[in-house]
C-alpha cells in the first residue's frame, strides 16, 4: 500500500503546486487588472481636461456668437411681425374705406340716374304705345 500512497501523495503535491500557481496567477491577473483599470481613468481625467479646455477656448466663444446671432434674429423677426401687422391692418383698412365709398358711390349714381332711367323707361313705353296703336287702327 504504500506505493499507492507514494502515487497518490505526488498527485496531490502535483494538484496544490498547481493550485498555487493558479492563484498567483488570478492574483497576477487582479493586479495586472488594477493597473490597468488606474491607466484607463488617468486617460479618461486627462480626456476630460483636454476636452475642458477646448469647450473654454472654442466652444463658449462659438456659442456666445451663436446665442448673438440668434437674438438678433429673434429682433429681426419681432420688427417683421410687428411690420406685418401693421400692413395687414392698414389693407383692411383701406379695404373697408374703399368698400364704403363704392357704396356711397353706387347710392350716388342709383340716385342721380333714377330720374333719367325713369324718364326713359316712359319715353319707351309711350313709342311702344305709340307704334302699337298705329298698327291696331
Amino acid at each position: 500500500m504504500s506505493a499507492e500512497l507514494g502515487t497518490t501523495n505526488l498527485l496531490l503535491g502535483i494538484m496544490a503546486a498547481v493550485s498555487v500557481l493558479e492563484a498567483l496567477v488570478i492574483i497576477g491577473i487582479g493586479v495586472a487588472g488594477f493597473m490597468a483599470y488606474r491607466k484607463v481613468i488617468a486617460l479618461v481625467d486627462r480626456t476630460m481636461e483636454i476636452a475642458a479646455g477646448i469647450e473654454a477656448r472654442q466652444v463658449a466663444p462659438a456659442m456666445m456668437r451663436v446665442n448673438a446671432i440668434l437674438d438678433n434674429v429673434k429682433d429681426v423677426t419681432t420688427k417683421v411681425k410687428e411690420e406685418t401687422e401693421r400692413v395687414d391692418h392698414a389693407i383692411h383698412s383701406t379695404i373697408d374705406r374703399i368698400d364704403d365709398t363704392a357704396g356711397r358711390v353706387r347710392t350716388n349714381v342709383r340716385a342721380k340716374t333714377s330720374a333719367l332711367v325713369g324718364f326713359l323707361r316712359g319715353a319707351r313705353t309711350a313709342v311702344q304705345t305709340a307704334f302699337r296703336t298705329e298698327a291696331r287702327t
